[in-house]
């Protein structure tokens, strides 16, 4: 074994280089095809004159020998005179079992010595080379986390000297910054995460408090202002020259509520992860001061009030623009989209988890209770699709005009999509995209159908069967870099009409089917609850193929995910931290519990109650009914 240690050293750089290139794949192809082993005396390292790296054993005349200057071990060769092969049989034995007359049996003990050595010696073989695999792999994957802990540490943005934030991406060779310089609420959540999980709990204090005192307080009514309780987007340090002094500058935040971004389309998503954020924070760090603060009460309740608002639709789901969310352009997702709803349940469970309880919000936590009644009853009940509902919808009447109807929302079954029948496996199901009169957006949405799972908006079973789902469609949805941000892609005539003709939102690409990295955490959260890791876990594996090597992108093109995004930033912050947060949860994972939403038992009992009831019972006169839970 002294040999394979000398290979292990030499190649985790323990040992001097010898002008070859570190290449863990290269290395281990090279051992897994060494035939040979030399077990007689210590091992040395040498340089031999023509230009090779020799691995001698001292006591023998055997070497290893492999070629430097290149980045793999082109070859490993054992040079032994009259040393025993590898299954620990001398030359003369294994002459003899070869060139032995057929007639001459071998005696039955050599015989049995012979198989026993055989099957002993390929054992130790495979167990040393699975220890030596495991080790090249793991320093591998060391190598990799420090990169990106590195880079994840330089893209940190500082106000008043103390951390704040990360940028999204600090790409050193990139000529157009555009936004990219500028802290997200959305973006800055793995990153969040990763700190916290790592025991940094002072810069995510310090967005958390300072995205605060963006937020708009003041009620207005000019089209073009934000409205109260709106979160921002993304913000700014900027530093500017005092008034009066042209030698001192102070360091400014400068919030965007969307009246820059692209398409200039509000962030209904930002208040609803800040809400998110506040809660793991509080259970990270045993610090619920903050979540105290009167404040930071008022914050929340003003998040509350504006979702909660009373407006023209009879949903209980929140109603928003195009480009609201992290699919920030347009892509058809107005509307009712998946994501927004999952993340709303959630901010509204870790909401009621923080509210101080108080009189003047008795009348809040009442309409937030209900609501969480209403919108979990609806997005299982009209959201969720397997093979059964499928065949269900194939089968509807429509212009049922009725209390009793079965086809609430009117849906037309020739809106059945072909790749749809050929996509949903006989085991599993996921929740649509989106839900409008006349409508349903059959697209996979990842992150909404994975948030759902992590607030346990979804059912249990329901749970189970989108994972099954993402298993049984692996090659679709994760491929050769997960995750997909929706399946499929918009083509042709319909990608025209739907996105205007966005030439970054081509078929398969950016967010028309293009792979996002960052999805990883999202979805190592959801797998790690419903105690499936090795999904995330094979998910991982995959990304540390070339992520890395690809320097960290924004996002992947191609069904397959084989290109690296005809747009894609480098050294994105959140594919980074993305990384990172799974890589953490899967060696801790005990920790997702900051992040988890648990099914509150009184929603249950109240959601069963609606299910038990008869939804063909004629209708009696109106009547405003609470839901006390």
């Amino acid at each position: 074994m002294a040999t394979w240690e000398a290979v292990l050293q030499v190649l985790s750089g323990s040992s001097p280089p010898f002008n070859g290139v570190f290449s863990v794949d290269s290395a281990l192809k090279s051992i897994r095809h060494t035939s040979l082993v030399c077990h007689k005396g210590p091992s040395t390292l040498r340089r031999s004159k023509n230009g090779l790296r020799v691995f001698a054993l001292e006591g023998t005349k055997g070497v290893f020998r492999s070629k430097i200057g290149v980045k793999r071990l082109e070859s490993a060769i054992c040079e032994c005179h009259g040393a025993r092969n590898i299954s620990g049989i001398s030359a003369e034995e294994e002459e003899y079992r070869t060139h032995r007359p057929k007639s001459v049996p071998l005696n039955g003990a050599i015989s049995s010595r012979v198989e026993e050595i055989d099957s002993e010696s390929n054992a130790n073989l495979a167990a040393a080379a699975g220890t030596v695999e495991d080790r090249l792999q793991s320093v591998r994957e060391s190598v990799i986390e420090d990169e990106a802990w590195n880079l994840l540490r330089d893209s940190i943005v500082y106000y008043c000297n103390n951390p704040i934030g990360t940028i999204a991406a600090n790409d050193p060779n990139s000529t157009s910054v555009l936004n990219y310089d500028q802290v997200f609420i959305r973006d800055f959540i793995p990153s969040a995460i990763a700190f916290l999980l790592k025991g940094e709990y002072d810069i995510v204090k310090n967005f958390i408090l300072h995205t605060l005192q963006l937020q708009s307080w003041e009620k207005t009514m000019d089209c073009h202002s934000p409205g109260q309780g709106l979160m921002p987007a993304s913000f700014k340090v900027r530093t500017v020259p005092l008034d009066g002094d042209d030698f001192a500058t102070e360091d400014v935040l400068d919030p965007d509520f969307g009246e820059a971004a692209i398409g200039r389309v509000a962030p209904v998503d930002s208040g609803l992860w800040w809400i998110i954020l506040l809660r793991a924070y509080g259970k990270c760090s045993g610090d619920l001061s903050v979540q105290e603060r009167v404040d930071v009460q008022t914050g929340i309740k003003m998040i509350l009030k504006l979702c909660l608002a009373d407006g023209f639709d009879m949903f209980p789901t929140l109603l928003v623009t195009d480009g609201s969310c992290m699919i920030d352009r347009r892509m058809g997702i107005h509307g009712h989209p998946l994501e927004i709803q999952a993340l709303f349940y959630s901010a509204l469970l870790c909401a009621r988890e923080m509210l101080t309880p108080e009189d003047a919000s008795a009348d809040l936590i009442q309409a937030l209770n209900n609501r969480l009644v209403a919108l979990s009853f609806h997005i299982r009940e009209y959201y969720w699709i397997d093979m059964r509902k499928l065949n269900e919808i194939y089968r509807y009447n429509t212009e049922e005009y009725s209390y009793e109807a079965v086809n609430k929302f009117n849906i037309y079954p020739d809106q059945i999509p072909s790749w749809l029948v050929e996509f949903m496996p006989s085991k599993g199901g996921y929740l649509i995209g989106n839900l409008q009169p006349a409508h349903m957006d059959f697209r996979f949405f990842s992150l909404g159908n994975i948030w759902s799972i992590v607030s346990s908006l979804a059912t249990l079973d329901q749970s189970h069967a989108i994972l099954d789902l993402i298993e049984a469609k692996w090659t679709e949805l994760v491929a050769e870099m997960p995750l997909k941000i929706c399946y499929p892609a918009l083509e042709g005539q319909e990608w025209r009409i739907i996105t205007g003709s966005d030439p970054k939102n081509t078929a398969w690409s950016y967010h028309n089917g293009g792979s996002w990295p960052t999805l990883l955490w999202q979805l190592t959260v959801a797998c790690i609850k419903m105690n499936r890791p090795e999904i995330a876990l094979n998910a991982v594996k995959v990304a540390e193929k070339r992520i890395a090597r690809d320097k960290w992108p924004e996002y992947y093109d191609t069904k397959q995910a084989r290109f690296v995004g005809k747009q894609a930033r480098l050294f994105q912050t959140w594919s980074i931290a993305g990384y990172l947060v799974s890589k953490l949860l899967l060696a801790n994972p005990s920790a997702t519990k900051i992040l988890v939403n648990e099914e509150d038992s009184e929603l249950v009992n109240a959601f069963s109650c609606m299910i038990s009831a008869n939804p063909r019972r004629k209708r009696r006169a109106w009547k405003k009914q609470s839901f006390i839970v």
